[in-house]
Order: C-alpha cells, then sequence, then structure tokens
C-alpha cells in the first residue's frame, strides 16, 4: 500500500502535519476504548488525549463511528499482500480470514466498537464501509484461485460479514471468529 494511502483520510487528501493528526487522532481512538469502552468514546475525548483542539478532531471525523471505522481501514490497509504463489487456495483464503479477523481479536472493546462503527450510518462511514468491503473481497480474490467461481467468493464475504455480527452480539468471541471461518472456507473449499 503507498503511503498516500495511508495518510489519505476519508473525506480529503492530507499534508504531512495533517496526516499527523489523524494519526495521533486514531492512535487516541484505540487508547480511549481501552480505557472507557465504547459507550464512554467520545471524539471528544479523543482529542483531549491526542492534544488537539475538539473543533480540529472534528474537521477529520464527523463522529466517533466514524473515527473507530479509520481506525479498522488504517489497520487492513497494513495487512501484507495477498502471496497467490503460497500454498493453495484453501490456506490462503483460511490466511487471508485469519488476518483480518485478527485485526483487533485481541481487544475486544475496541472490536466491539469497530463493529459498532462499521454498522454506523452517516456517509462518512459508509465511504470507509465501502472501501473496507473492496479492499477484503480483493484479498480473498487474490487468495482464491483465477477460475474461483465469484459465488464462493461471495459466501466468504457474507460469512466474514456475518461472524464479526455474530461477536458483536456476544454469541462467540471475536478470537473464536477464525477457527469459525476456517471451518467454513474448508467447507466451501
Amino acid at each position: 500500500m503507498s503511503s498516500d494511502a495511508m495518510t489519505e483520510a476519508t473525506r480529503r487528501r492530507l499534508t504531512d502535519r495533517q496526516a499527523d493528526t489523524v494519526r495521533r487522532l486514531t492512535d487516541a481512538a484505540v487508547e480511549e476504548v481501552r480505557r472507557t469502552g465504547v459507550d464512554g468514546l467520545t471524539v471528544r475525548n479523543v482529542a483531549r488525549r491526542a492534544g488537539v483542539a475538539p473543533a480540529t478532531a472534528y474537521t477529520y471525523f464527523t463522529s466517533k463511528n466514524h473515527l473507530i471505522a479509520e481506525v479498522f481501514w488504517r489497520r487492513l490497509n497494513t495487512l501484507p499482500p495477498v502471496d497467490p504463489a503460497r500454498e493453495g487456495a484453501r490456506e490462503r483464503v483460511i490466511e487471508v480470514l485469519r488476518e483480518i479477523t485478527f485485526l483487533v481479536s485481541d481487544e475486544p472493546e475496541l472490536a466491539a466498537a469497530c463493529t459498532t462503527a462499521l454498522l454506523g450510518t452517516d456517509p462518512d462511514v459508509r465511504e470507509l464501509r465501502r472501501r473496507i468491503g473492496v479492499l477484503i473481497r480483493r484479498r480473498l480474490q487474490a487468495a482464491l484461485s483465477p477460475e474461483a467461481d465469484e459465488r464462493v467468493l461471495g459466501a466468504l464475504e457474507f460469512a466474514y460479514a456475518g461472524a464479526l455480527v455474530h461477536a458483536g452480539m456476544g454469541y462467540t468471541s471475536y478470537a473464536q471468529i477464525a477457527d469459525r471461518l476456517a471451518e467454513v472456507a474448508g467447507l466451501l473449499l
């Protein structure tokens, strides 16, 4: 992923200084959600923790859901490219699903915040959700063989989204999702 993509906010291109402010805000959001949980998270508190004015934080993020969705987007962008020459398609798909799941599985409060945030309805969250969906689809496509059935790709996307909601509802832990998704991938492939 290019450095431009890592510093591009949902709403506009950023200078280096602005990118640093956004990074500080996203880092502070992770710390704040660890401390207060999703219910106690506010953009104002994140701004305070990041050392910026609340008005500055709202310049970049319209809501706490927008901010947390950006955290997930940025983590997803740090994953290494899928190596299509490695192992078989089944193993590559399982690896991709595990990598995505493990982005937040060690941080239950952040995982819950991400699930809530990605279900948000504001336009900036919708745009990030679209970008996240496209990137996950591309990673799964790269893991599958080129002649893979489009229905299998759709089923894998559906399984991943359903697993996140399942965990978000408290039916299973985020850590257990990876194993459940590996089972589903095994059945599909």
